[in-house]
């Protein structure tokens, strides 16, 4: 089953490559209590993945931190090895991007974003998007419709949907309104955020 808005993260556990080798990383000890984002990637190296959806957030990270965002963290169905060497080659390492392996796709495939293409040897590979997690919790999803595409799901785009999620928390608030659940479905494909 596909993660949707509200909808709470798997407990599982990824891998980052640390100082002393492959390191276990509790997807629950990274969100509770903080506010993330995930975006998730086909492939290391590959060329939409490595040319435009990484550099988006490097360009954004500190826009990011300035809406209270604590940490940016990269995901895909590589190993440690191979996500350390991409993280370097693209700057995101140097930038404070956290860049972690889902290798046996668990985390992947248990929010329903996994894909194949057998054509170029990618399989149980994750599906091209971008989220923010709020105490374990999706608040806002951005899917792209093709892995070869980065619109909805780049950095800028995440952004901008959480200025939508922002305004409208405002404007509840303003008109002393309870907001508490409340869908939006903006212009853009696959383009959903919630605020509760």
């Amino acid at each position: 089953m596909t993660i949707s808005l509200g909808d709470s993260l798997p407990d599982v556990t990824l891998v980052e490559m640390g100082d002393d080798g492959p390191t276990p990383v509790a997807l629950a000890d990274k969100t509770a209590g903080r506010k993330i984002v995930i975006f998730a990637v086909p492939g290391a190296f590959t060329p939409t993945c490595h040319s435009a959806h990484v550099p988006s957030f490097i360009r954004t990270k500190a826009a990011f931190y300035d809406k209270g965002v604590n940490e940016i963290i990269c995901v895909s169905v590589n190993d440690p090895f191979v996500m350390k060497a991409w993280g370097e080659a693209t700057g995101a390492t140097a930038a404070g991007i956290t860049m972690l392996g889902d290798p046996q796709s668990a985390f992947t495939t248990g929010i329903g974003m996994n894909f194949d293409a057998p054509p170029v040897g990618l399989m149980a590979r994750s599906r091209r998007y971008a989220m923010m997690v709020n105490d374990g919790n999706v608040t806002v999803l951005q899917v792209e419709e093709s892995p070869s595409m980065c619109e909805v799901s780049a950095g800028e785009a995440l952004l901008d949907a959480i200025w939508h999620l922002q305004n409208l928390l405002n404007r509840a608030q303003i008109a002393s309104e309870s907001v508490t659940c409340c869908e939006i479905i903006c212009y853009r494909p696959n383009f959903a955020l919630i605020a509760q």
